[in-house]
């Protein structure tokens, strides 16, 4: 409950006050401005309540956006760990391909100081 919401509802009560006893000592005009100052209580506490529902909204827009934040962030990250699994796996592999290839080419070399002893 707001500020609004209280003012408008001791506007009203203290509006159905003047209105009555108006009415009781045939008092128009005191009559009168209870009546209106009960409908300016019920547009303050209307106006409360308006607020209210703002900052409701406020804060589901606000939530939505920190929830939205956090998964892109989370997606971000993800997509950051695979790139980066992708590119270390790359990396394994041409090392074990230049390695098998060297292997052989040491293998070739071996062979051949063999045949020119043997030769």
């Amino acid at each position: 409950m707001n500020k609004e919401e209280v003012t408008g509802q001791v506007d009203q009560v203290t509006g159905k006050i003047k209105q009555k006893f108006g009415e009781a000592t045939g008092n128009d005009r005191l009559a009168n401005k209870g009546a209106a100052d009960q409908i300016k209580g019920a547009a303050k506490e209307t106006w409360g309540h308006v607020k209210d529902a703002a900052n409701e909204v406020n804060k589901t827009a606000q939530t939505k956006a920190a929830v939205q934040k956090e998964r892109a962030n989370e997606r971000a990250e993800a997509s950051g760990r695979d790139t980066r699994d992708t590119i270390t796996s790359a990396a394994q592999n041409v090392k074990d391909k230049i390695k098998e290839k060297l292997d052989d080419i040491n293998q070739n070399q071996r062979n051949e100081r063999s045949d020119i002893r043997r030769g």
